[in-house]
């Protein structure tokens, strides 16, 4: 499927592994989530155990090209944010939760955003809405997704064309207000169906089409789902719920290091 005629912005995307991608709009650069570790780099888990990635980013920090801005789902898991990701930060707008905000002052240029909150920011010289969206992921702790929208994305059936990152997320019933507002050209969902003893913390792939329905958005880019060991569906499983839930036409994967044009 097509993203609408009406959304003809250049969108390219480069996968840099989990979480973290470069989304180039028309020439503006947004990093996701910036985890930069190399494989073997590994961090305790409060309930005992450890984090352990296992493949190295495709692009280090000094191959990234000029970066504009920054979405951070949230800054305390080291998987979405590593020590390398922070360096990133100065002089850069960031977006995140309030307790990110607040965790990483004193940084002027950082903004906290509640759920459903907009902000209206020029990023070099261009205005952006950026809207945070509900993410529910690790109990007591902050995670936030965002919608972004420019005037010339342009509009279908009196909504505003807009780009859409989940962060790290299960389903949200409640993300399906997006579309009073909004028509999501495209959906980039953090899947992998992350688990936590007893706990699901991110989306798998039944889900994420449940999701995309909802939201009635016209293309799903997947990330963040292969690297981890508490990833538990990786390319292959996450391919056989899209074929079983009929959007696997709808899907633009990325492949790790190489720009990838999304419309």
């Amino acid at each position: 499927m097509a993203i609408t005629s009406t959304f003809t912005k250049k969108v390219t995307m480069t996968h840099i592994g989990t979480a973290t991608a470069i989304l180039e709009i028309d020439g503006i650069t947004f990093l996701t989530d910036p985890f930069f570790s190399p494989a073997g780099s590994s961090w305790p888990l409060p309930q005992g155990g450890e984090l352990k990635v296992s493949d190295d980013p495709a692009l280090k920090l000094n191959q990234l090209p000029h970066i504009d801005a920054v979405l951070l789902s949230h800054e305390n898991h080291p998987d979405n944010l590593d020590e390398l990701g922070r360096q990133l930060f100065d002089g850069r707008r960031v977006f995140t939760t309030p307790d990110g905000a607040n965790n990483l002052a004193p940084r002027p240029s950082v903004i906290g955003l509640k759920d459903w909150e907009e902000t209206r920011v020029i990023i070099s010289g261009k205005m952006f809405e950026i809207t945070a969206t509900p993410c529910v992921h690790v109990p007591g702790h902050e995670c936030v997704g965002f919608i972004i929208h420019a005037e010339d994305f342009g509009a279908t059936d009196g909504r505003k064309n807009a780009i859409y990152f989940s962060g790290d997320t299960i389903y949200v019933e409640d993300l399906a207000k997006m579309t009073d507002k909004f028509h999501i050209a495209v959906a980039i969902m953090n899947l992998g169906k992350a688990m936590m003893p007893g706990l699901q913390i991110t989306m798998d792939g039944e889900q994420a089409a449940h999701l995309f329905r909802d939201i009635k958005a016209d293309v799903l880019v997947p990330m963040h789902y292969e690297s981890w060991g508490h990833f538990t569906q990786n390319e292959k499983e996450l391919s056989e719920d899209f074929r079983k839930e009929g959007i696997l036409d709808n899907i633009r994967w990325l492949k790790p290091g190489s720009p990838t044009c999304i419309n």
